[in-house]
């Protein structure tokens, strides 16, 4: 806790690069002088080498990573980029993805490997399932699948929770040449049906239930109110009975039992063009007007080299931390591992509640888990629940060498912490549904060991990352603008939007001709490491100055008994946006004294207008319960400000838990905002 205002500035000199940091972000402009501060030492002549050739060779580069998996046909050619932004690459190459990320490893002799370790605490369950039992259990559900009319080009919606038949269900649908769509488990009926009717499938995979901490969610219920009130209508839909948890009836003549469908003959793999469809992704938040991201099946080339380019692991135990419903778990839960023959893990449970805050360090120790991957917002909650790492302390992590973050901006004190708690590099970098892989990254595969204070790393080999001002000029070195990557994108992004060409160009590529817009703010060093500052939406202009929320957030969480916080931008008469703080307090630990509410946020203003100074207009800050968040992790900053400015919000049916919003509609009246503001509604 900071005394005085000459205490803090003791404390701050101590973490002069941090704060230089912080006041970069919220510049336009970096100056000459304030680059000199920077060490880029940490990249390395492999590095430059593999990623220059990767941008004037792209032909030769890609082709050689092609190569790690097996063809059924060769391609014509590496890359075709005669219709951008439909770039194709190894065109007329023919492979099934099923069979490299499965069958493949079994012809090689490794069947006995563990493929798949189900861990739940939810359901008290550990399940080790090898690439040979993999094999099996896809083969048998494709042979239902062809059974039942689903063919080459045909669609699957997969409606499941994070347990391992989710992934056979996925590469089942894949070893028949179809595609699959995975909905979150979190859509209710409305979002289920909206997927369904934009996908039509011929068939539809779905779990009984799915279990959370003070709850069962009923999925088959869910799915069949949406089957009511759908347009289209799947032929039959497969059910896996949770037994140890619910059984739900099934309907006559529609629904087949799992089991039923496991006994079914094996089938062969299909194979596919490496430009046909692997699977159709619809971004979290769509509803009446879908965007179903659609990647091409050569994905599976660039998601197998990454796996050692980038992540360094070319054999052992990865966790990814995230759920099938989203791109990190198609990448990097299902595809990316298996393709690499890595020992993927599934975690059905909380960092803190299931049942306690060693739940991370657990797995790591039971499973030997060497990679971890996982959100910034995993760190703050274990942060605020066991600050001093006491469960920690219960388990060995010896096996874990890596840690990677994603998905929001990781402020550097939980990055500080998470590093000390677990006593390995946590490393930054930058992705999105629509890449599906990293954009920017530590390359470790090609020895870059670690990351600038903030940066994302540097753009992955096949990114050429710009940063470009709103008039399409290219920023200089340091100068914050939008980012975006030159076309034309590696293999593995986005092939376009399903059934949508005329958006998917509208959305991405018409704001700047040639290249891909990433909608995302940020800097590019002199030596090419990438600064992500925010989304374009969490930009607040305060009296003509651009200020990035996520800037500040970084200072606000420098405070001692701050657990968790965001910033956005709320209305004031004569400056337009002021940044308007929402924090939540750590319990004192032990003897700790009580500190009031009003003494953290005056501190907390303090410590803003020392950091950042008094362009930043930092006035008002208040204590709420929690900050509300989707199930992915990403604070709502947008529905936030919104209620600030007294307007109508539609909450997102995948936020976490919607009765916060009761408590910060009173906090932020009591500094003066929100005063009209209708009650938030669903969208």
């Amino acid at each position: 806790m900071y005394q005085d205002t000459s205490e803090m500035k003791s404390k701050m000199d101590k973490n002069k690069f941090e704060t230089s940091i912080s006041e970069l972000k919220t510049k336009s402009f970096v100056t000459a002088a304030d680059m000199l501060n920077y060490d880029e030492g940490d990249v390395t002549e492999e590095y430059q080498t593999a990623y220059k050739r990767s941008l004037e060779d792209p032909e030769g580069f890609w082709g050689e990573v092609g190569k790690e998996l097996e063809w059924t046909r060769p391609w014509d050619k590496v890359l075709d980029n005669s219709n951008p932004p439909f770039t194709k690459w190894w065109v007329g190459g023919e492979l099934s993805v099923c069979y490299n990320a499965v069958d493949r490893h079994v012809a090689a002799g490794r069947g006995d490997q563990i493929a798949l370790i189900y861990d739940s605490p939810l359901t008290d369950t550990v399940k080790r399932i090898t690439y040979s039992e993999v094999q099996d259990q896809v083969s048998r559900l494709a042979g239902k699948l062809s059974e039942l009319g689903v063919t080459r080009g045909s669609r699957v919606v997969i409606y499941m929770p994070l347990i391992p038949e989710a992934v056979i269900a996925m590469l089942a649908t894949n070893r028949v040449g179809a595609i699959h769509s995975v909905v979150f488990g979190g859509f209710a009926a409305r979002e289920l049906r909206i997927r369904i009717e934009h996908a039509e499938p011929t068939v539809i995979i779905a779990a009984s239930c799915g279990v959370e901490p003070n709850k069962i969610v009923r999925y088959k219920d869910i799915l069949d109110e949406a089957l009511c009130q759908s347009s289209h209508q799947p032929s039959n839909c497969i059910i896996y009975q949770r037994r140890r948890v619910l059984e739900c009836p099934l309907q006559k003549d529609r629904d087949i039992c799992w089991d039923a469908a496991m006994k079914s003959d094996p089938v062969p793999c299909v194979s596919t063009e490496a430009n046909e469809a692997l699977y159709v992704l619809y971004t979290s938040g769509t509803t009446a007007d879908p965007k179903g991201v659609q990647r091409p099946c050569g994905h599976a080339a660039t998601l197998c080299w990454s796996m050692h380019a980038v992540y360094g692991l070319k054999r052992g135990v990865w966790w990814a931390a995230s759920d099938l419903g989203w791109v990190v778990g198609h990448s990097y839960i299902c595809y990316g591992p298996l393709l690499a023959g890595l020992t993927s893990v599934l975690y059905e449970g909380k960092p803190d509640r299931t049942p306690d805050p060693g739940q991370y360090f657990r797995i790591i120790e039971q499973h030997r888990v060497n990679a971890l991957f996982t959100i910034p917002t995993v760190f703050r909650v274990l942060k605020r629940t066991d600050p001093a790492g006491k469960y920690s302390r219960r388990y060995c992590s010896k096996s874990l060498k890596t840690i990677f973050v994603a998905g929001e901006h990781c402020d550097q004190e939980t990055r500080h912490w998470a590093e000390s708690i677990f006593a390995v590099p946590v490393l930054n970098h930058w992705w999105q549904t629509e890449t599906g892989s990293p954009i920017t990254a530590p390359c470790l595969g090609y020895g870059v060991k670690g990351v600038r204070p903030h940066s994302t790393g540097y753009p992955v080999p096949g990114y050429d990352v710009r940063a470009l001002t709103e008039n399409g000029s290219e920023c200089h070195s340091g100068e914050v603008g939008r980012l975006v990557v030159k076309l034309p994108m590696p293999p593995g992004c986005a092939s376009t939007l399903w059934r949508s060409d005329e958006r998917f160009k509208k959305v991405y590529f018409s704001k700047f001709p040639g290249y891909y817009d990433t909608q995302d703010m940020g800097w590019i060093s002199a030596e090419g490491a990438v600064w992500v500052v925010a989304r374009t939406d969490d930009v607040i202009n305060v009296a003509g100055h651009r200020l990035s929320t996520a800037a500040i957030e970084d200072v606000v969480l420098k405070h001692a008994r701050v657990a968790d916080a965001i910033v956005v931008g709320a209305p004031d008469p004569s400056k337009g946006d002021v940044p308007l703080c929402l924090y939540v307090m750590r319990p004192p630990q032990d003897d700790e004294e009580i500190v009031l509410e009003s003494t953290v946020s005056q501190e907390l203003i303090a410590l803003v207008r020392h950091l950042i100074g008094p362009i930043a207009a930092f006035r008002k800050a208040v204590a709420v319960p929690a900050i509300p968040r989707n199930r992915s992790g990403k604070a709502l900053r947008g529905a936030i400000s919104k209620l600030a400015h007294s307007q109508l919000v539609k909450l997102p049916p995948t936020v976490e838990d919607p009765t916060v919003f009761v408590e910060i509609k009173m906090a932020l009246q009591k500094l003066g905002y929100a005063i009209d503001a209708p009650d938030p509604e669903w969208s």
